[in-house]
């Protein structure tokens, strides 16, 4: 069975960073396409980094150049290192995969809130 768990998340003030995990059981994390999603309070969820089996990363424009997706093979974990962060940012981040008819169980996602 595939899960996802997801960490890192916190409260931390506008500017500053955190750095969240995926770790994943049940898939082999560089064989798919991987995302970082996050769903605002209220709204609805989205995409905002992707990283592909391949190491290609692509990014929203509302995260690019303050957000890095990585990827530890050996560890099978999928990273975000979010600088720089603001409080529109305030989310639950979650990991799955990008292509929606492939997308595992959703995990519990973690917390990111930012204070001004």
């Amino acid at each position: 069975q595939v899960q996802l768990v997801e960490s890192g998340g916190g409260l931390v003030q506008a500017g500053g960073s955190l750095r969240l995990s995926c770790a994943a059981s049940g898939i082999i994390l560089s064989s798919n396409a991987m995302g970082w999603y996050r769903q605002p309070p209220g709204a609805r969820r989205e995409l905002v980094a992707t990283i592909t089996s391949d190491g290609r990363t692509g990014y929203a424009d509302s995260v690019k150049g303050r957000f890095t997706i990585s990827r530890d093979n050996a560890k099978n974990t999928v990273y975000l290192q979010m600088n720089t962060l603001k409080i529109e940012d305030t989310a639950v981040y979650y990991c799955n995969a990008v292509a929606v008819g492939s997308q595992y169980d959703w995990g519990q996602g973690t917390q990111v809130t930012v204070s001004s």
